[in-house]
């Protein structure tokens, strides 16, 4: 957007930019009004050698952003654990982790979407371990992004009741240092701390795309893991088709039934590949072992 200003040198209007997805750290380019030289004999434009800028350094732009110190107690009241030892939830998200890595890497895939069929499924707990469990890998940059615009519930597991609204950032009001936040050296949190209305139109406007490419630029991740709404519950998911490399399926043991699975496969079949499907709070039948768990 652009606002007549003027210039008190030249008595001139001068364009005023909005701070969109430019980051600090993104390299410039050059003006399209630069002065043309012409060749006197032909008259033909001369080319100059291109300005070379030096090379974005993602590292910079991960110190920039703003580091948690997380409440260990607090997420692990959640459900959230940042050391594997703490509890066997976490040696289970390890091995899922490995495993979605290996399937990711054989396609080049960065962006895997988290979805369930319906509400109550635990996905925003899948998508918040298994983002932290990446993160245990030291040479892995991942990052955590919430788009579950109208009911965004990741804020509240990582203890972040401050969030600021990913609209901003999604919209390209406000840069990325503005809006993410760290754990540790390489795990950036895209926290929402405010639902959006208009959350299928938000992720089909072409600023959207604009925001995932300025994130892949600029932080340039190893994997990329988005929580998202329920698929059968809004056209939300299947806005994003394109967007996303693959799904993620999480359904619960207590209340999915076999035929929600079946309308999601049929759902995302020729729009978004399905990874594989995590079977939440399954009931062990062991004998003597009869409980619910996470998985």
């Amino acid at each position: 957007m652009m606002s007549g200003e003027d210039d008190p040198r030249r008595g001139k209007p001068v364009a005023t930019l909005r701070p969109g997805h430019v980051s600090l750290f993104r390299p410039g380019q050059r003006l399209p009004g630069d002065t043309v030289t012409l060749d006197q004999r032909t008259g033909r434009e001369v080319f100059m050698t291109p300005v070379s800028f030096a090379p974005l350094n993602s590292a910079k732009v991960w110190e920039s952003i703003t580091e948690l110190t997380p409440d260990i107690d607090r997420l692990a009241g959640n459900g959230l654990f940042l050391d594997a030892e703490q509890h066997a939830v976490a040696r289970t998200f390890d091995m899922l982790r490995t495993r979605l890595l290996q399937g990711m890497a054989k396609h080049g895939w960065t962006r895997l979407a988290v979805t369930s069929p319906t509400h109550g499924c635990g996905k925003s707990f899948v998508a918040a371990n298994l983002s932290l469990s990446l993160a245990r890998l030291p040479s892995c940059r991942t990052v955590l992004l919430d788009l579950e615009l109208r009911a965004p519930h990741l804020a509240g597991l990582f203890g972040q009741q401050d969030a600021a609204p990913i609209s901003d950032f999604l919209s390209g009001d406000q840069p990325l240092e503005a809006t993410f936040r760290r754990i540790g050296r390489n795990l950036a949190l895209g926290l929402n701390g405010e639902p959006v209305a208009l959350a299928a139109e938000t992720l089909q406007d072409p600023e959207f795309a604009k925001a995932l490419e300025a994130l892949r630029d600029l932080l340039q991740p190893d994997l990329v893991v988005i929580d998202t709404p329920p698929a059968l519950a809004s056209d939300d998911v299947i806005a994003l088709a394109g967007q996303i490399d693959a799904v993620l399926l999480v359904t619960d043991g207590t209340r999915t039934s076999p035929a929600e699975i079946t309308e999601c496969e049929r759902l995302f079949d020729g729009r978004i590949p399905l990874l594989g499907v995590v079977l939440n709070r399954a009931q062990d039948m062991t004998p003597g072992r009869h409980r619910n768990r996470r998985r």
